[in-house]
Order: structure tokens, then sequence, then C-alpha cells
């Protein structure tokens, strides 16, 4: 009789990321849900997990092949035209940002470490898993095993520093915001407040004041079946655009499409809540992030622990420098600039996930979590496309070329 079946890999992926929710609910989001559970599959591959066990859930696949693309589009129908136009303070914080961060790294990291290791760790320091396979294979074409090593295994730990920082600089926006909303200096409609509550992936958005070029169907019409087409069809034709200007990722063409049918009112808003499988997208979604930490071992992590946690903290330093400076020359809240910047360090849906559990920890007034929301979801979703999606991948097309070089020449 076989016991571990695709049942039992799915039963034990969700428990770790059960565990990860009750923990983040019980601290109040100071410890994130996210840390918690990739510290669980970071052990469970050391010991009992195996290395198949997103495969064998079967969730892996379906987040490769359409999981992933289908959640970003829901974004898309969750953001608005307007706040992602009003988002540009975040694009110019996170490069701000992110520049900052390569500066202090380039010119200080190499005195006291392997300068290969700097370049192969860099973009995936700035981003995700484009970039780490993008250094990774770079340097295997070079002859530089451990810097390759080095790439996978900086993608696969920079969360663990992440997380808590992200966490503590939203609880320090959203306690000032808090603040800021019960002084009853704000000048809101009841219409506005209504709004702000609609925010958030797992919410139902109002649309009901959006003027509209194709007309709402009748609920009998839009059936939860149908809502899910609609999505499909705009990540079909995000990819086809993504084909023929490649210069910008699918990834990022699905958001933008989105937001643009959504507007149109071809999507619904908050497409996959109103078809009740935001969950389970959103699971998967997570779950292919955790399974990039199968390949980190513990004897890479003991060999490469002290460049990592160099770079990281030096990286980290740069980018809060940075933040700093932008943020008072924009006028923006440092602690939300720096979060924004963050983003860089994990990505989507991460960033998303973090805010939202933040603000429903530090609130259950329903008023309050929706300014929260206003204020910091859009900007954190919005800097983890800028960082990850887009700046990381330009890095790393860049650093690629600079491997096996005696280091190249930067600035």
């Amino acid at each position: 009789m076989v016991l571990y079946n695709a049942f039992a890999a799915v039963i034990i992926v969700a428990i770790a990321y059960v565990i990860g929710e009750w923990i983040s609910d019980i601290s109040k989001a100071w410890i994130p849900s996210v840390l918690v559970t990739a510290i669980i599959f970071l052990i469970g591959y050391w010991t009992v997990f195996p290395k198949t066990i997103s495969d064998d859930s079967g969730l892996a696949s379906f987040a490769s092949t359409i999981g992933v693309l289908m959640f970003i589009t829901h974004i898309g129908t969750v953001i608005s035209l307007k706040q992602l136009i009003e988002q540009w303070k975040t694009v110019l914080i996170c490069l701000v940002g992110l520049v900052g961060m390569v500066i202090l790294c380039w010119f200080i990291c190499p005195l006291i470490m392997d300068k290969n290791l700097v370049i192969a760790g860099l973009p995936p320091l700035t981003g995700g898993i484009v970039a780490a396979l993008t250094m990774q294979n770079a340097a295997t074409e070079a002859g530089l095993k451990e810097a390759a090593v080095f790439a996978i295994a900086m993608y696969s730990v920079q969360g663990l520093a992440g997380y808590p920082l992200t966490a503590i600089c939203l609880h320090a926006e959203g306690k000032k915001l808090i603040k800021e909303w019960q002084s009853g200096d704000l000048q809101l409609t009841q219409s506005e407040i209504d709004k702000m509550k609609t925010i958030g992936l797992s919410t139902i958005g109002d649309d009901s004041d959006i003027k509209k070029i194709i007309p709402k169907l009748p609920d009998r019409f839009n059936t939860p079946v149908f809502i899910i087409a609609k999505v499909a069809f705009s990540v079909w034709i995000s990819t086809i655009v993504g084909q023929l200007i490649p210069q910008i990722p699918t990834i990022v063409w699905c958001l933008i499409i989105s937001v643009i049918l959504t507007r149109l009112g071809f999507l619904d808003t908050s497409s996959l809540t109103r078809a009740n499988t935001y969950t389970i997208f959103m699971f998967a979604a997570m779950l292919s992030v955790f399974a990039g930490l199968k390949d980190c071992t513990p004897g890479m992590l003991k060999h490469l622990i002290a460049p990592m946690l160099v770079m990281i903290i030096i990286g980290v330093i740069g980018m809060g420098i940075a933040a700093f400076v932008i943020s008072k020359i924009l006028k923006m809240d440092f602690p939300l600039a720096f979060a924004n910047g963050l983003t860089a360090l994990y990505g989507f849906p991460c960033d998303a996930i973090i805010t939202e559990n933040t603000c429903n920890s530090l609130t259950k007034d329903p008023d309050e979590r929706g300014y929260l929301m206003s204020k910091m979801f859009p900007s954190m979703v919005v800097g983890g496309f800028v960082t990850v999606t887009i700046t990381s991948v330009i890095f790393a097309g860049y650093f690629a070329k600079l491997l096996g070089g005696a280091g190249g020449v930067l600035f």
C-alpha cells in the first residue's frame, strides 16, 4: 500500500501554508505567514519532504502553466487604472532604491568577497527567479560553479530577510495611518470610504460608479466559469502581445491588459473572487515561490551563508539610504518607501499577501482597514512588479555579460 501520493502531497503543503497563516494571525502579522511557510518548506526539504512535493501535488504544474498568470490578471482587476497612474512615485522610489542597493554592493562587497559572487548574486538580490536563472546559466557557461550555486542560493533565502523587514515597515506606516484616520481631519465622502473597503485581493470591488463601454451582463449569465473564461482570454491576449513585444515580460502585460479590460467592462472587478476561485489560484501561486527552496541544501547554505549575509545587509542598507533620500524629495513616508523597495527581496504574490495580512492585523474596523489598504496595497503591488518583474531582468541581462571577464566594468 502506497501512503504517499498526490493527495498526501496536497495535505502536506496545505498544512505548511496554514501554519504560516495561523502564526501570522497570532503574532498580528509581525511574523509574516510567508516567512513561516518558507522556513517550514526549507526545513522540510532538508528532512522529510520529497524534492518533488510541489510537482507531486499537481499545484506547481498548475501554477507554472496558467495559475500565476491568471492570478496576476486578477490583480489587474483589483487595482484601478487611476491607482496605477498615481503610483509613479512608487516606480521612482523602487528604481532609486535598487540603484542604491547595486552601487553600495558593487563598491563594498568585492573588498570582502569574490567579485564573481557579487556579480552572480546582485541580480537575484534585486529580483526573482528569472534573474537567478539567468545568472546561474551565465556562471555555469563561464565555468564558475560556485557562482552558479550562489545565484540560486541568494534567490532562495533573500526573502527570509525581506519578510520581517517589510512587516516592521508596514506596521509603522499602518499605525501612522490609523492615527491619521482617527484624528478626524480627513475629508472623505461616504462613497469614498465605501470604495476603500473593497480594495484587496480577496474582497469584491465596487464598480457601480464606473462608466464602462461594455455593458454588464446579468448575473445569471455571468457565471463563475464564464468569469474564469474571460480572465483566461485576457491572459491569452497578454501572451500574444508578449511575443510581439518581448522587451516587456508577459507577466507585466497581464497586469496592464487586465487593468484596461476591467476599465472597459470586459473583465469583472475582483474577477477570481467573484468566481469563488481566488484561494486556489493564490495558493498555487505561492507554492511556486516555495518550490524554489528545494535547491537550497544545508551544505550550500552553510558554505555561502557568510557572503550572502554580507551582500544582503549591505544591499538593504544601500536601498534604505536611497529610499530615505528619495522619500524626502517626494514627500513620502519613509517606512512605506522602504517597504516598496524591499519587494525586490520576494516580489509577487508575497508583497500583496504581507500587506493584506498586516492591514487585517492592525485593525478590525472595516473603515480603518479600507483606509490602510487604499494607502499601502496599490504601491506594494506595483513595487513588486517594478523590482522583480522588470528591473531585475534588465540587471541580469547586463551582469550576465560580466561573469568570467575579470569582473567587468559597471561604472
